[in-house]
């Protein structure tokens, strides 16, 4: 397993074509607007090697007997799937912000369970390429990135059907050696910082859509393979100060961006899937529920981080003893632990798959991730009551610091007289950092959006037996009881 500095070590040895601001990027392990999102999935690396965390983050492979880090392991027991939410929490609590790597780890066990159904029934050897891709993947402890969705175009149109063939990747050429590919992937979590990208189908697929039906895995600086990086709330504090950027080591969210496969070439030893349509909708609901899981573990750690920083900015200002204060601060403690239950509870009611592998819950993990659009926006909603209307309107941190104006700035800012002014500066730049901006609507629209989950629910409900439950303690279609 490697260490945090190893990691960005081997970064700094691939050349992936990013731009940012127009501009193309040479290193983003030296960029500042990308170190964060590098030292946030750094330090997935090192607690796998802290005796304190190691038995959350590091794992035994099932395929070689070897240590590796969870974010590399398949799932074989409920014990797996729980233990991945409790290592969520915890990393979430030391980093207050996304750190990356759950996605790619999501994808890949996903993948996992499905190639071995393709083979299964249709007898190819895509679980075998995948197996091998695995193992490597666990010997090198390479970060892998999970690509699924596609820009879409036009939402009333399938992939075959759209004007522009690229707005979904598929194939364009068959050759002896492997596939071209084209089409772009948007939103995708730290993808600039993943050592290469597990691409797959965003949507169930008809015949016609066939060519769209493909997974593959390529290197991060495969050639055709360009990253444009996105925008986040307030990132250019990340280029001009530091505390104003309220979490300055691990950022705010994932540094998502978008990537475009130009004719890309991909072996046919890195192709698990390639035309095979009528499993896109199961690589899509597996992993899924895999990403849904996870969102009362990593969601309830960084609340953890945001309700400490909220009663020590209480204290800072001298409403700690308020009784609503503290009424708002049981109910954040409330609806984190909430979402918490949901992820525990799919977790340990998850299932075996023919692969041998573990799933979650499915209904239960779409309910987690749809309670997770709710809660996190009530959490945020608390934060901002107890912080106070000065989270939107305090003074620069230059401002501050200026030699004129700043001695003005660090009196009035003042609350409690003996904790400096600089405490409180910035207990609420993180508050702000935390619940302002991108960081919700990652809440809201990380793993699909409310209404995907409301997809999965209703597909999962079984009103059919509901009803029937209904039906039976209303004595419908039974003999009456008493007749005249």
């Amino acid at each position: 397993m490697m260490t945090g500095n190893q990691y960005r070590e081997s970064l700094r040895q691939l050349r992936p074509e990013v731009y940012y601001l127009g501009q193309k990027i040479d290193s983003i392990v030296d960029h500042p607007a990308f170190a964060p999102h590098v030292n946030a999935a750094a330090l997935t690396y090192d607690m796998a090697l802290a005796p304190e965390f190691e038995e959350l983050l590091a794992a035994t492979s099932h395929l070689t007997g070897d240590r590796i880090n969870r974010f590399t392991h398949i799932h074989h027991s409920h014990d797996d799937l729980v233990k991945k939410i409790k290592m969520l929490r915890a990393i979430g609590q030391q980093t207050g912000s996304c750190f990356q790597r759950c996605v790619g780890h999501d994808g890949l066990n996903a993948v996992y369970s499905v190639t071995y159904d393709i083979d299964h029934k249709m007898g190819t050897d895509y679980h075998t390429r995948l197996v091998n891709l695995l193992k490597e993947v666990q010997s090198r402890d390479l970060m892998v990135s999970g690509a699924m969705t596609d820009p879409k175009g036009d939402r009333r149109l399938p992939p075959s059907q759209q004007k522009d063939p690229d707005l979904y990747v598929h194939v364009v050429e068959r050759k002896s050696d492997g596939i071209i590919v084209s089409g772009a992937k948007a939103h995708i979590t730290g993808a600039v910082n993943s050592h290469g990208h597990l691409v797959m189908p965003t949507s169930a697929m008809r015949e016609g859509d066939a060519d769209y039906a493909i997974c593959f895995y390529v290197p991060v600086d495969a050639p055709g393979v360009i990253h444009v990086f996105g925008r986040q709330t307030n990132d250019m504090r990340k280029c001009d100060c530091t505390i104003d950027q309220g979490n300055v080591e691990y950022g705010i969210v994932g540094g998502e961006a978008l990537i475009v496969f130009d004719k890309v070439f991909v072996p046919w030893e890195h192709v698990f899937m390639c035309g095979e349509y009528e499993f896109a909708y199961d690589l899509v609901e597996r992993f899924a529920t895999a990403h849904r899981q996870n969102y009362g573990g990593c969601k309830t750690g960084l609340t953890d981080a945001l309700i400490g920083a909220c009663y020590a900015l209480a204290q800072v200002q001298g409403t700690d003893r308020a009784s609503h204060i503290r009424d708002k601060l049981v109910e954040m403690v409330h609806l984190a632990e909430t979402l918490y239950c949901c992820s525990i509870a799919c977790s340990c009611q998850g299932i075996a798959l023919p692969a041998g592998s573990y799933m979650a819950d499915p209904l239960l993990a779409n309910i987690t991730k749809l309670n997770v659009t709710r809660h996190i926006y009530e959490i945020a909603r608390l934060a901002q009551d107890i912080a106070g209307g000065i989270l939107a309107t305090m003074p620069a941190e230059m401002d501050w610091k200026n030699p004129k104006i700043g001695s003005y700035v660090d009196k009035y800012m003042k609350a409690v007289a003996d904790v400096p002014t600089e405490t409180r500066i910035r207990l609420i730049r993180l508050i702000e950092a935390m619940t302002c901006g991108t960081a919700l609507a990652e809440s809201m629209h990380g793993a699909g959006s409310p209404q995907a989950q409301r997809i999965m629910i209703e597909r999962r409900a079984n009103l059919g037996h509901k009803k029937r439950l209904a039906e039976k303690l209303a004595k419908i279609g039974e003999q009456p009881l008493f007749v005249s």
